[in-house]
């Protein structure tokens, strides 16, 4: 096996998470044809297949499946042994991937980029916005970030900011044509907007206030994967909305929007960045940890 290189086992590892040799690819900044040629040679020096390959799709073999399983570790300690001397060099290098929902990605993660960037121009910050929770050690991700519910057990988690909360709202000019909710139960009637996730999940609208809680299935003319889309057909009039309220803050000091029954709307914990407990934070992570811990402290 002294004729295998460590470059391949990175590249296997990029395809058989991606299952497409183009993302994996884009990600390391090779030639898809080179991707495809360099796993073929590789194949060929162990003599076995490790991908299966379709004009469509590419995956793993049950060879290529526990190659993974057991290079992704491996792969690992070697990236946290390099950038381990990069910081002895007292400059943070490397890259970072963080997953995150886009509220937390547009609300609470934007503003860091830029200072946080200034701070280790070495880094290379990567942020992809996903609803769906996901495994960020398989998919691999330095970082999550989730609100509290949805941490697992055998994770670091680091609050990101302040507590937040749920506005519903509406314009001025629904609110004429429709009538003005005082209470959940007066939205049954109301044409409401309403996040559809891309695997189907819509959730209920929670309320709660002197003890009791309720819970609405919105139901209306308009859904949308993406909140900023819901937030224009509120302005235009097409309904109720609930949504973050600092995507609307400005909108409702404006007048553009009103602000609908807050006191059936308490706030809630902030989102969290979370991390893999079962080993050191490569350095790049490390770094934004503690900015992170920094940012929080002014910010609160």
């Amino acid at each position: 096996m002294n004729d295998i290189d460590l470059r391949d086992m990175a590249i296997f590892q990029a395809v058989a998470r991606h299952r497409n040799f183009r993302r994996a690819a884009a990600e390391l900044r090779l030639s898809a044809s080179l991707v495809s040629q360099r796993m073929k040679d590789l194949e060929a020096r162990l003599g076995v297949r490790l991908l299966n390959r379709t004009t469509r799709s590419v995956s793993p073999t049950e060879y290529g499946e526990r190659l993974a399983a057991r290079l992704a570790p491996a792969l690992r300690d070697v990236a946290d042994a390099l950038e381990d001397i990069r910081t002895r060099q007292h400059r943070i290098t490397g890259r970072l991937r963080i997953n995150a929902p886009p509220p937390a990605a547009h609300l609470v993660l934007a503003p860091m980029v830029a200072p946080f960037l200034h701070k280790h121009p070495g880094v290379e910050l990567e942020i992809v916005t996903d609803a769906t929770f996901v495994d960020i050690v398989s998919e691999g991700f330095d970082a999550g970030v989730r609100w509290e519910e949805s941490l697992a057990q055998d994770m670091i988690a680091i609050s990101l900011g302040p507590r937040e909360r749920f506005v519903i709202v509406a314009s001025p000019e629904c609110i004429a044509r429709h009538g003005l909710p005082r209470e959940p139960s007066d939205l049954l009637d109301k044409p409401l907007l309403s996040v559809r996730f891309r695997n189907h999940v819509q959730h209920a609208w929670e309320f709660e206030k002197d003890s009791r809680t309720v819970s609405i299935k919105p139901k209306g003319p308009f859904t949308s994967t993406d909140s900023r889309v819901l937030i224009d057909a509120a302005l235009d009039g097409v309904g109720y909305l609930a949504t973050f309220e600092g995507y609307v803050r400005r909108l409702i000091d404006e007048g553009r929007l009103v602000n609908l029954m807050p006191d059936w709307l308490p706030s809630f914990t902030g989102p969290y960045l979370y991390y893999p407990s079962r080993r050191q934070p490569p350095a790049a992570l490390a770094a934004f940890i503690a900015f992170v811990r920094e940012w929080t402290a002014v910010t609160r």
